[in-house]
């Protein structure tokens, strides 16, 4: 390894110092750094600056600071090159991003020596048909929903053009075993091993006692039909790209091609992050 990358979410308290102590040691290790723009802002090196989603040019690997949040921007900044990404958590929960400030030493150290493994994360390919131009990814979901307004409207769910049903509701989410975690998990969805492969659609708050989750095979092609009134609904790209949709549009959701590559120790297993973060199979304390 001869080259970092650094992403960081510049309003973390914690992401001055942490990147600062990060380019002492790339210094001290003969490394080349660079840093997304943002960042010059906050510890200056703006000969050493690039856009976000260039940085995968000139970095063997990619350091994403901040939250979950930030590792998804940086998965989307990093796009089809596949660059390995560490995620590093400066405060929240931080399930994405499993290794903690305190341990950074430590992990910059596993780093150098490469003494780490690559875990492969399915991504989802979201389309318009009819537009070409418009082809976005998403690492934890695809959503598609009312954009605040409390009414219900239509979404035709296809497989392989195949009819699977109508929902009525707030919505749909389309998400991968990555981010079954996510939105996925709080609308009622199944956890999913994020090694497996799969597309998992879950309905937002839907009008029928007899709508529930469905697991969809990662060969498959998804299409969704919206139907509304004279309203818009909202496409939304792992919660942070938006777009608005009229009726009648069709989004096209399947597995790319590519992967996001996670940087990954073998310290920390997926189960252990659902019990220590998510508290997965504690028993309810009485009295308290």
């Amino acid at each position: 390894m001869k080259s970092i990358g650094i992403i960081a979410n510049v309003k973390k308290e914690l992401t001055k110092g942490v990147v600062e102590e990060i380019i002492r040691w790339a210094n001290k290790e003969k490394l080349s750094f660079f840093v997304c723009e943002e960042l010059t802002s906050l510890i200056g090196h703006k000969e050493d600056s690039l856009p976000a989603d260039k940085l995968w040019q000139v970095s063997k690997v990619l350091l994403s600071l901040g939250g979950d949040g930030t590792l998804l921007a940086s998965a989307r900044a990093v796009g089809k090159h596949e660059t390995p990404i560490l995620g590093i958590n400066l405060g929240g929960l931080g399930f994405l991003t499993e290794i903690n400030s305190s341990d950074l030493q430590t992990t910059l150290s596993k780093l150098k020596s490469e003494s780490y493994f690559i875990e492969k994360r399915m991504v989802l390919e979201a389309k318009l048909e009819g537009y070409q131009e418009f082809e976005h990814f998403a690492l934890n979901d695809i959503v598609i929903d009312n954009g605040g307004v409390a009414r219900l409207f239509l979404l035709h769910l296809y497989a392989d053009e195949e009819f699977i049903c109508s929902y009525s509701g707030d919505g749909l989410i389309i998400s991968t075993p990555t981010g079954s975690t996510a939105y996925n998990l709080a609308a009622g969805g199944p956890i999913i091993n994020p090694r497996m492969n799969a597309l998992i659609v879950s309905p937002i708050c839907p009008h029928t006692l007899a709508t529930r989750t469905v697991l969809f095979s990662e060969k498959e092609t998804l299409k969704v039909i919206v139907e509304l009134d004279s309203r818009e609904a909202v496409l939304t790209i792992d919660g942070q790209v938006a777009f608005n949709l009229k009726s009648g549009s069709s989004v096209l959701v399947r597995k790319a091609d590519h992967t996001v590559n996670l940087i990954k120790f073998r310290d920390r297993s997926f189960y252990e992050i659902l019990r220590s973060k998510l508290h997965w199979g504690a028993r309810p304390k009485i009295g308290e």
